[in-house]
């Protein structure tokens, strides 16, 4: 089975914490939010739409096709005064024209079919010279060894078939900076980021994490037996005391609108 994103129990699925310091010293480091609009497609939970908005963005809508995301993203930016929320998709988002100076997907390309649609409508969404940063993992990315602190070599060590279903799913970088020249996108940048996805006090609250599946749809394909005999196998290199400081690699294209 995969996440069924418009259900009401996967509703706080990817909400309930805050972007990392590791992710918004990196946005900095590659342009100034400050007074930027942004377009936030795939906004889930809304925990980025957030981060937009923190870091001095002059106003930031979230696009989620799940009215259950939205609901959630609204909870997580419900003191942010420059947030609006709209229901579309990744190709048909539902906002003006060259209305955005940044459009910004974050672990959205890999659950798409297609490329093409999507940077075209990034494209279409951008000012001239606007940015589309698109973050994702690779195979590089995902096919590492598992250790306390890259957790998903774990989950792929256990259960094979789980690496061959990231195989069919995950983007290569060839195939993202072509489908953005042929969007119109040029000077474009890959970067990889390792980003702190979260501290966990202890064992037992990472245990609890992933028994929930929050924020890893990967592990949707897994039974709630699966699962349980993951999080027992984990347990061992894991469960030796103190605080796991969880981080996850993630590639980053940036392409300026022609």
């Amino acid at each position: 089975m995969s996440i069924d994103f418009h259900a009401a129990q996967n509703r706080h699925a990817y909400a309930g914490r805050r972007a990392d310091e590791s992710w918004t010293e990196a946005i900095r480091g590659w342009l100034d939010p400050s007074g930027k609009r942004v377009a936030d497609i795939g906004c889930g939970g809304g925990i980025y739409t957030r981060a937009w908005a923190e870091m001095g963005a002059s106003a930031v809508v979230g696009v989620d096709f799940s009215e259950v995301m939205l609901e959630a993203a609204k909870e997580t930016c419900r003191d942010c005064q420059n947030v609006t929320f709209v229901r579309g998709d990744a190709l048909r988002t539902g906002m003006a024209g060259e209305s955005a100076d940044v459009v910004f997907a974050r672990a959205l390309i890999h659950h798409l079919d297609e490329l093409d649609g999507f940077f075209s409508e990034a494209a279409r969404l951008l000012v001239p010279g606007g940015l589309a940063i698109v973050q994702d993992r690779t195979m590089e990315d995902v096919a590492l060894p598992g250790s306390p602190t890259h957790l998903r070599g774990y989950f792929f060590a256990r259960f094979p078939r789980l690496l061959e279903l990231e195989k069919g799913r995950r983007p290569a970088d060839a195939d993202v900076r072509e489908a953005m020249r042929t969007a119109g996108f040029r000077t474009i940048r890959t970067h990889v980021l390792w980003e702190t996805r979260r501290v966990y006090p202890g064992w037992e609250e990472l245990a609890q994490d992933l028994l929930q599946r929050t924020g890893r749809s990967i592990l949707h394909a897994l039974s709630d037996e699966e699962l349980r005999a993951l999080v027992d196998t984990m347990r061992e290199p894991l469960a030796s005391g103190g605080a796991i400081v969880e981080r996850d690699r993630w590639t980053i294209w940036i392409g300026a609108k022609q």
